[in-house]
């Protein structure tokens, strides 16, 4: 409920008053929820790039009612399609008492379908003067397009919460939103591209799998009735996909939904969006090359050019990126030396000394992860590839021959996110067990992020995997860097969010940060989560 009854009321009138013209348009034999089609001659952008050629030409438009302005016997309004929008003028001489009425009949949100020609106004702004208007839908609920009474904004959607929740009206109301969603689709489109033009072939994996793994991360749990079994929606496509391998596709790729039963900040969602590649016969170094070339190409696709300004700051993601050891990224930036620690205890002390913030923190491997995640990504501005990582973080990625404490893995970051995950896979079966053991090991002692055994996954290994490097790459995380959004809510259609409260309006200014599902102290990186990326 809104804490002020003048303007609950205001709501009230104005739909009432909505609902009574839409009795009126029945009345006339005009019910808007009738019409089946209108078939448009041109998008409204058209008309305004082909002015010159189409000036007086006759001209079929529709789209959304943004503005009135009823002049007596005239009116103008703007109507609105996904391509810009345009002026219509419209005069009772030329549609008639009942047309013009049915002009009347409108409303902003209301969908109008014009036939008219095309001219320039005395004022120079390019219209199309009406012969025939249809009222395609009833808006019954006004949008917050402008002011009421006095200049007072009571129903404008302005509070980001809502502006999630209703991103339906959100698209309306800031069209800048559907440019960053239009600009999503470009990078999704160019991703394909790339990857089939390298040679990958396309595939879809299950969703739904009785065992999880691919990464570590919690799992969400349902239950097959007919199966009597317990489902996993995937963490990650990766177990499946180098199944695939072993039967014989060398080149493979999915661009798919993942889950993971997590927290909620501006870098995480639990429902996310991943390129997973994996390609045979060659190791880790390969995919920063193909990293490099998705996301130069995204960019092109998006801004026609690789240098971008990206959350103020001056990006170039031209190829090649630097490549960089991680610990010598941390000893850098952090001034720890993980490569002379020779356990768990010894981590911890350097990362303490240095002021970070590793209780309850458990695990070498982790304890590294946090001081990357605190210390180093947050400074790193154009791309950069960060390789070899401890064995505790990658527990699917075969071993560095000259240090087996480590792994041959890299992760590429830039403008403070990370962007993508690589890794040569383990295809030991017998090592593969080992680590799956050490995992069970771990979850055991309380980590609920940890994999568990996947004997069919061992058998396809011992059938035998060849050499194989893997690749995952956050496709939410490009487009945030692509199209300049701090959020991933703003890339991501209908984030998740708490469920509303009874009784609450989805258009209420001033929601708490509790409504949301978004935790208050929710402002940036998470420190109980590994790798944002999922494990290549």
């Amino acid at each position: 409920m809104t804490s002020n009854p003048h303007e609950e009321l205001t709501l009230t009138d104005q739909i009432q008053s909505r609902l009574a013209k839409l009795e009126r348009l029945r009345e006339m034999g005009r019910d808007p929820f009738t019409v089946e089609r209108f078939d448009r001659t041109h998008a409204l952008q058209e008309i305004h790039d082909r002015f010159a050629e189409m000036e007086n030409s006759d001209v079929a438009v529709a789209g959304r009612v943004l503005s009135m302005r009823d002049m007596g016997k005239a009116a103008f309004f703007h109507i609105a399609d996904q391509t810009g929008r345009l002026q219509i003028y419209a005069r009772k001489d030329d549609l008639g008492d009942q047309g013009f009425e049915a002009v009347r009949m409108l409303d902003t949100g209301d969908f109008a379908g014009v036939t008219g020609f095309v001219f320039r106004t005395r004022t120079g702004e390019i219209s199309v003067h009406a012969r025939e208007l249809t009222v395609l839908s009833k808006a019954i609920r006004p949008l917050p397009l402008g002011k009421e009474k006095d200049g007072h904004h009571w129903y404008d959607l302005t509070d980001v919460e809502s502006r999630y929740r209703q991103r339906y009206v959100d698209l309306v109301v800031h069209p800048e939103v559907r440019r960053v969603f239009e600009q999503r689709a470009a990078i999704l489109a160019s991703v394909r591209r790339t990857m089939t033009a390298l040679g990958y072939i396309e595939v879809e994996t299950p969703i739904l799998q009785p065992v999880y793994g691919g990464a570590t991360a919690r799992p969400f749990v349902s239950h097959h009735n007919a199966l009597d079994v317990d489902l996993y929606l995937r963490i990650a496509p990766e177990l499946y996909l180098k199944r695939l391998v072993v039967g014989g596709f060398e080149k493979v790729f999915e661009i798919g939904k993942n889950f993971r039963n997590e927290g909620i900040d501006t870098r995480h969602n639990p429902e996310f969006t991943m390129l997973e590649a994996y390609e045979s016969y060659r190791d880790f170094p390969r995919h920063m090359e193909v990293i490099e070339q998705i996301v130069s190409e995204a960019a092109m696709a998006v801004h026609t050019k690789t240098q971008i300004e990206v959350f103020g700051q001056e990006l170039d993601l031209t190829p090649p990126w630097p490549r960089l050891k991680l610990y010598d990224a941390i000893r850098e930036r952090a001034g720890i030396d993980f490569a002379g620690a020779p356990d768990e205890a010894a981590a911890r002390e350097m990362a303490e000394k240095a002021h970070v913030d590793v209780e309850g923190i458990t695990g070498f491997g982790k304890i590294v992860d946090e001081v990357l995640k605190t210390r180093v990504i947050p400074h790193i501005t154009n791309p950069v590839f960060l390789y070899e990582y401890p064995i505790e973080l990658s527990p699917l990625s075969k071993k560095n021959p000259v240090n087996p404490r480590m792994v041959q893995r890299f992760q590429a970051f830039a403008a403070g996110l990370e962007l993508g995950n690589s890794f040569s896979e383990l295809n030991d079966p017998m090592d593969q067990r080992e680590r799956f053991q050490a995992q069970l090991d771990a979850k055991a002692a309380g980590d609920e992020e940890a994999h568990v055994m996947d004997e069919d996954f061992i058998r396809a290994l011992e059938y035998g995997m060849p050499p194989t490097v893997g690749l995952g790459l956050g496709i939410d995380r490009l487009a945030m860097l692509l199209t300049g959004q701090k959020s991933v809510r703003d890339v991501i259609l209908f984030p998740q969010m708490r469920p509303e409260e009874p009784g609450m309006r989805p258009e209420e200014p001033g929601m708490r940060p509790e409504d949301s599902g978004m935790r208050p102290e929710d402002s940036g990186t998470r420190p109980e989560d590994p790798a944002a990326a999922p494990e290549g």
